[in-house]
């Protein structure tokens, strides 16, 4: 009988155990449940990313640099300088579409050639109005400052509050100084690297004043006060002298337009009037005389208003 029961637990094992491996398994999880919800790419996304790293591979083939990562960051773009020349590429033809339709093939190609040195100007100008926003920030940057120093925080955790409490691009700034800190890099030197990158004379004396009070010790609080109100100080010279300087440069302006401007009224008015100014070799050499002295004129007056301070 107790032969026959442990034959029987004997038997049972086996069964249980060919159940459990030789049979097949019952389908698991499957790996896309078992990861974080990634959504699908678009065709037009996957082909604009083998795009770019085409592109990308082109310009570092032929070492070309002609919208560089430093400009883009500066204007406050997020993209590489693969995608932007793809950009300016696609904005040359939609450009070049409408000159075509508007004036014919040359007006196109024309359109198409300029379409560079549009994204030139548009890179500077945002970088401009940048730095110009950062320096308006300086103010308040400073009394995020100084106020986490009184609070008894390091200048390391001081810069990180002002990082989350203000705003781009200060904020940005602020951050990459944190990142490139904590990454191994000298203080003062991110300092220096962000006031020549933002082109701030008044960023500069921040990182002076830093860097003396690293030496020799000291209330950074109070020197960071007392750098806030001749920065303000300044920022209010700068007001009245910018106020002073627009008459100047509005008449600049009109001086520089008038001419244009009459000359488009009488051909408007009288086109026979003007047709010898451009026929006649007289007046040739006058309208070269003519953008000879205007251009002159122009700088000139140009460095008569533009004040440095």
């Amino acid at each position: 009988m107790i032969l026959l029961t442990g034959t029987a637990f004997m038997l049972s094992a086996i069964v249980l155990f060919g159940v459990a491996v030789i049979l097949p398994k019952s389908p698991g999880v499957p790996l896309d449940r078992r990861r974080p919800y990634q959504p699908a790419d678009s065709s037009l996304t996957r082909f604009a990313g083998s795009a770019s790293g085409a592109v990308h591979g082109f310009l570092t083939r032929r070492n070309v640099r002609l919208f560089n990562r430093e400009e883009l960051e500066n204007a406050g773009l997020r993209t590489s300088q693969a995608e932007f020349f793809i950009l300016v590429i696609a904005g040359a033809f939609v450009s070049a579409l409408i000159g075509v339709i508007a004036g014919g093939l040359l007006l196109g190609i024309l359109f198409f050639i300029l379409a560079p040195f549009v994204a030139k100007f548009v890179l500077r100008f945002r970088t401009g109005k940048r730095r110009a926003k950062f320096d308006e920030q300086l103010g308040d940057t400073l009394q995020l400052l100084s106020g986490g120093l009184r609070a008894g925080h390091s200048i390391l955790r001081a810069i990180d509050a002002a990082a989350t409490e203000s705003v781009s691009p200060t904020a940005e700034e602020m951050r990459r100084i944190i990142t490139e800190t904590s990454l191994g890099r000298e203080l003062q030197v991110s300092l220096n690297d962000t006031a020549e990158r933002m082109r701030s004379e008044d960023f500069v004396w921040i990182a002076q004043a830093i860097q003396i009070n690293r030496e020799v010790g000291g209330n950074l609080a109070e020197v960071l006060d007392q750098v806030n109100e001749t920065i303000r100080e300044r920022s209010e010279i700068k007001g009245h002298i910018k106020s002073l300087a627009a008459e100047g440069k509005f008449s600049g302006y009109i001086l520089m337009a008038l001419p244009f401007g009459i000359t488009t009224m009488l051909m408007v008015v009288n086109p026979g009037y003007m047709n010898v100014m451009f026929t006649h070799p007289l007046g040739w050499a006058m309208i070269a005389a003519s953008a000879v002295l205007m251009t002159i004129g122009g700088l000139w007056m140009r460095k008569i208003i533009d004040l440095k301070f």
